[in-house]
Order: C-alpha cells, then structure tokens, then sequence
C-alpha cells in the first residue's frame, strides 16, 4: 500500500487525541461548506435520464465513512488504476457530442473517469451517499469534474490528473457544487455564488 500522506496523517492523529483546532494558514480545511442548493451539471441529468437507477435517492443523509488502513489503500488502488487503464479523451472526439457522460471503456473525460471510480468503490462496499461527484474550476479556471469522498477525517478528492488522494482544500482548484449526501440527483453549492449547470469539463 502507497504510504498515506502527511495530510491524511495529520488528520487521522488530530481525531485519534480527541483534539479539534479551528483551520489556520498552517493547517488545510479539512471539510468544504454546503450552501444552497444548486442546479445539477446537464451532461448529470442526461445520465441519469439514461441511467435511473443509478441517481436513485438513498431516502437518508449518508453517514461520513469511518476509514481505516483498508479503505484507504483501496482510494488508492482505485484512483490509480482507473487513471492509468483509461485514456483522456474528450466527448466531441469519442462520441462527436459537446457533453455526454458515460462509463468508460478504455477512454473518457473527467466525468467518465469519476463515474468508473465511484461505481468501483460501491462495489467494494463504499457507500454511494459518500461518494459524490463534484464540478470545480481548475487551476486554469476551466471547468473540471471530480470525486468527493466525504469521510469523517476530511473530504477526500479522487482527480484523474494526479493519483495523490488529496484534501479538497489542497487541490488548488475552485469547488463550485457537488451532489448531496441525502439525495443524489440533488446538488448543494460550495459557493456563496449561484452556479449554473452549464459548466462542462475541459475534457481531461
């Protein structure tokens, strides 16, 4: 198992002595803020058009995942293997559409890429509240898609350009909204701003 990272370690030792210190400059945030509601991605609800079953509410706010070394290894596992079997690949080159989400195959944009990894982790016993997607400007300030893995030391980011499992807060990217834990085919923003649903990903 690659070795966690100092971030994930400093999380993990400040909850084991029970100690909580208010986020500093020195110490990442460990949780984003849930605003609004906020209107879902358009490329998310053609998916779930085509694929009901796979946006069914779980009736329930989903529990934050209590992680140990296991889950953590299997974050890893996951995120690197998923990046490094599948290709980046826009939508307009795959399927000739500006958006379109979809399980991949062997390529697929950023949205592909969290859909595979989300399903796999459900797989494996994760729980869906747990995993959600979620639409952030990147460092270019070009729309981008990623999964949160909310768990009770942090919300976690699994990205198709990096294997690292980082806290979102050391991401540098700018996190817009992301489905909810309660309901799926609803999104909360992580913005004091109203976000739209048409931003799309860059496609990588």
């Amino acid at each position: 198992m690659k070795s966690v990272s100092f971030a994930i370690a400093m999380v993990l030792s400040t909850q084991l002595f029970g100690v909580v210190e208010a986020a500093s400059p020195a110490k990442p945030l460990v949780f984003a803020t849930e605003y609004n509601q906020s209107l879902p991605p358009v490329g998310f609800v053609k998916f779930c058009a085509a694929n009901p079953a796979e946006c069914k509410s779980v009736g329930r706010r989903a529990d934050r995942l209590v992680m140990q070394s296991q889950h953590w290894a299997a974050l890893y596992e996951v995120n690197t293997k998923i990046n490094t079997n599948i290709a980046p690949m826009s939508d307009q080159e795959l399927y000739g559409e500006v958006e379109r989400w979809a399980y991949p195959v062997d390529a697929g944009d950023c949205e592909d890429y969290l859909l595979l990894k989300k399903r796999e982790l459900e797989n494996l016993g994760f729980d869906s509240g747990a995993l959600l997607i979620t639409v952030v400007l990147d460092e270019r300030h070009e729309g981008h898609a990623v999964l949160t893995v909310a768990t009770k030391a942090g919300d976690f980011i699994l990205d198709n350009r990096r294997n690292e499992v980082l806290l979102w807060s050391e991401t540098g990217y700018t996190f817009l909204k992301r489905q909810s834990q309660q309901d799926p085919r609803r999104w909360m923003a992580l913005t004091e701003t109203r976000t739209s649903g048409a931003i799309t990903a860059s496609g990588n």
